[in-house]
């Protein structure tokens, strides 16, 4: 009993990852990689425990950044090569100056159920069925606390910006990140499916989620609209250019729209894997990553992909063009480049 005692009283207490920085570690850049985002010319990672490191020579060498708390970090995006934020478990939402170097706490799941609470608690019209949904969704996120992850971050210039996850969880920004404001009514989820990506496309704002789960922005009317899609699985992300939307998720599933998500046809990409991530190339091609290590290419906007050779095949979880030639793949064992040729190429089957 003794023993079992001291044990026990030798046991560290337990310290919330919103309050424990992020660790210094020199494995940090073989840590799993969540995210990736490039910074003008500075490839930027975030993953686990808070770990967000970044390179200035393409990935042949990292500094891990100074980072104020240790959780999951599931997204990351900088609008130039100064400002970016980057997202993920317990709620958080960080915020750098320095493209990456150092990063200030703008929000934490706490403070977002508080967010949620004050704007949808006490419905002016409790008769509302909406209103009543949004007031129990907001009863739920005060209970439960700080853990609803956001799943991806995205602004479209350094003052207005999105956060996106869990239960239909979306905060919106006009100022950079000081102040966020929920947008749980205006997105057309009555069912609080999980979000998952946003990014511009056809000339606004789409988002993904589950059980196909496709929304675009309506500027008009401040609102996020459900777009038909002839697909219920899962997805993972959205890319796009001004023409073309593309969403992309489980079992390769890679859908295209030209006129702004009215109609849809399925791209045989070639692969049963999940596609993980995907980009739009400044060259004006797009690449897709699944999670069983297999990089796509397209340089027909979409309409086709080409399978890429790799040095090395691993699970990729996020991927960013670094440059016109070479891919950064964010793996479960941290960051590794391949360097795109078009005798490279061949042709899915």
């Amino acid at each position: 009993m003794a023993v079992l005692a001291g044990t026990a009283m030798s046991q560290p207490a337990f310290q919330s990852p919103l309050t424990l920085p992020s660790a210094p570690s020199a494995l940090a850049g073989r840590a799993p990689v969540n995210a990736l985002a490039m910074a003008g010319t500075r490839l930027v990672s975030a993953g686990q425990r808070g770990h967000i490191l970044f390179s200035d020579d393409e990935g042949k060498t990292w500094t891990q950044a100074a980072v104020p708390v240790s959780s999951d970090l599931t997204a990351i995006f900088f609008v130039d090569a100064r400002q970016g934020w980057a997202a993920g478990h317990e709620g958080v939402i960080l915020h750098s100056a320095d493209g990456g170097a150092t990063w200030q706490l703008q929000l934490d799941g706490q403070r977002a159920a508080q967010l949620v609470v004050h704007q949808y608690g006490q419905p002016s019209q409790p008769a509302d069925a909406s209103a009543e949904r949004l007031a129990r969704d907001a009863a739920t996120f005060a209970a439960q606390g700080a853990d609803k992850p956001f799943l991806d971050i995205y602004f479209e210039n350094e003052r207005e910006g999105f956060a996106i996850g869990a239960f239909n969880l979306i905060l919106r920004t006009e100022d950079g990140g000081q102040r966020w404001t929920p947008w749980l009514d205006r997105v057309d989820n009555p069912d609080a499916l999980h979000l998952y990506a946003m990014r511009p496309a056809a000339g606004t704002l789409f988002m993904v989620g589950e059980q196909g789960l496709t929304l675009k922005l309506d500027r008009e009317r401040g609102r996020f609209v459900r777009v038909p899609l002839p697909y219920k699985g899962t997805l993972f992300g959205v890319l796009g250019t001004p023409q073309m939307v593309m969403v992309f998720g489980l079992r390769g599933n890679a859908w295209r729209s030209t006129d702004g998500g009215a109609s849809w046809t399925r791209t045989n990409t070639g692969v049963n894997a999940g596609l993980a991530g995907g980009t739009a190339r400044s060259d004006g091609s797009i690449l897709l990553a699944s999670q069983a290590g297999q990089l796509l290419r397209s340089t027909d906007d979409g309409a086709s992909f080409d399978r890429v050779a790799l040095g090395r095949v691993a699970p990729v979880f996020a991927l960013a063009a670094s440059t016109t030639q070479a891919v950064a793949l964010g793996g479960p064992d941290g960051v590794r480049m391949e360097w795109l040729k078009n005798k490279e190429a061949s042709r899915a089957q």
